[in-house]
């Protein structure tokens, strides 16, 4: 056979495993006042790139497999110097992954950072070092990158995602004497320290093992057993009751809460009366400010 074939062979075989995640990056700089928008989508562009063509994990992705996710900056027009190559954003994270048997797709990550400050230039090689701080820009793209593969594999797989986490962890760490805000345990309760730590921590296990709960014996079981599939839903609802007991109003619990309340209370809106009840008391202990949308729960 020609060197052709087994040239085309080798690029098929290659294409058909990519890497891990599909994100968007979305760059709002509709405050900045500055002529030099060019950069803006060639930020976009390379945060994408970074994320999307690195390989962050030993593991074979199909592209179907590839975990959705989005990156919303929102750049502070105080702290943003496009000239000078100095940016301050706050930024939403989100990942999410699809509902076995269905064409749904959940949300499982949603997390708002408003802490990110940065050096860019246009056409800057983005660089990355899992051992080493080398700077702000990739540590913070890795962090999350991390944080949303740990996340993922938490939801098919129990603790799945401890390596991935401490992977992220090792990126605070290196961060520690960056200077750079977000990075440290006494600026803020609910920052990158504190999440890592969260996901870390025996006292949050129970949340985690509510990600797989959640996800494999709840919404992917949806559509043939729904009362079933509500019963581990209120299971896992039960293990961030019971983290929340030993450290109320954690990072982890409510970011598990931004990407799901309103979901879980759709699930809940019907089935079993005592179900509904107790997950309505539950969501209602760890979260009172929604409670009048945990409310259509019992109505």
């Amino acid at each position: 056979m020609s060197r052709l074939f087994f040239l085309a062979i080798f690029l098929l075989s290659f294409s058909a495993f990519g890497q891990e995640l599909n994100c968007r990056v979305i760059i709002n700089a509709d405050q900045v006042q500055t002529t030099e928008r060019s950069i803006f989508a060639d930020m976009e562009t390379a945060f994408a790139q970074f994320l999307n063509d690195r390989k962050w994990t030993n593991d074979e992705y199909l592209p179907e497999e590839r975990i959705n996710c989005n990156f919303i900056l929102t750049l502070d027009p105080n702290e943003t110097q496009p000239g000078l190559g100095k940016f301050g954003a706050s930024v939403q994270i989100l990942s999410s992954r699809p509902v076995y048997g269905t064409d749904y797709e959940t949300v499982v990550f949603n997390f708002a950072d408003r802490d990110w400050v940065f050096e860019y230039f246009q056409s800057q090689p983005l660089q990355f070092n899992e051992s080493a701080f080398l700077n702000n820009i990739t540590s913070l793209l890795a962090y999350y990158a991390y944080v949303i593969i740990g996340v993922d594999y938490d939801t098919f797989s129990e603790m799945g995602g401890t390596r991935y986490f401490q992977l992220a962890n090792q990126v605070v760490i290196n961060a520690q004497q960056s200077g750079y805000p977000g990075w440290q345990q006494f600026n803020s309760i609910r920052n990158r320290y504190w999440l890592t730590e969260n996901l870390l921590s025996t006292t949050f296990e129970p949340v985690r093992k509510g990600y797989y709960s959640y996800h494999i014996k709840g919404l992917d079981i949806f559509m043939d057993k729904p009362e079933e599939a509500r019963g581990s839903v209120l299971t896992s609802l039960k293990g961030l009751r019971t983290a929340n007991q030993s450290r109320p109003r954690s990072i982890l619990i409510i970011s598990f809460l931004d990407a799901k309340a309103e979901e879980i209370t759709q699930i809940f809106n019907e089935g079993n009366p005592s179900q509904q009840r107790e997950a309505y008391e539950i969501l209602t202990a760890l979260d009172p400010s929604r409670s009048d949308t945990f409310r259509s729960i019992i109505e």
